[in-house]
């Protein structure tokens, strides 16, 4: 079960994805399917195929867009956060090896495309929430447990 919280900017970015495929993508695709209908025979008319594909790939696209971005709650930053892990955050951890990791606590919406965000429905994530800076992380993998410090904890 993914989590309906979202920050601002991923919200505004679902929403200008949405828009794009609606108000580009969408009418250029539509326009080509058209013109390849118009040659004739569509059954070897591999831009018709390919088009058609893709149209049904964005309409798909625009309906979980449609349906998530109705579901999604948007958490901004607030102060009191200040000093603990919470949605929202940049957190820098260390474990005993000296390995170092810095990433973005978000929604499970944003994490896509991006090696510097984790969602807040991860195990790491779940181990590092109500955290400060100091304190051990125990993180449960299917390998073990995982024991990671916080060095640092930022929102900006």
């Amino acid at each position: 079960m993914k989590t309906n919280l979202i920050t601002r900017e991923g919200f505004e970015a679902l929403q200008q994805e949405l828009t794009f495929l609606w108000k580009q993508e969408r009418p250029e695709v539509t326009k080509k399917v058209s013109w390849a209908a118009s040659l004739g025979d569509r059954s070897e008319n591999a831009d018709y195929q390919y088009n058609k594909k893709r149209l049904r790939e964005i309409d798909r696209r625009v309906r979980y867009l449609q349906k998530r971005l109705d579901q999604l709650r948007i958490v901004d930053y607030s102060s009191q956060q200040d000093g603990q892990v919470f949605f929202g955050a940049w957190v820098e951890i260390e474990n005993e090896q000296e390995e170092k990791l810095t990433f973005r606590i978000v929604g499970p919406d944003e994490i896509y495309g991006r090696n510097d965000y984790i969602s807040i429905d991860s195990p790491m994530a779940r181990a590092l929430l109500k955290k400060s800076v100091d304190d051990e992380a125990v993180v449960k993998t299917p390998t073990g447990e995982a024991v990671w410090f916080i060095n640092q904890i930022r929102y900006q």
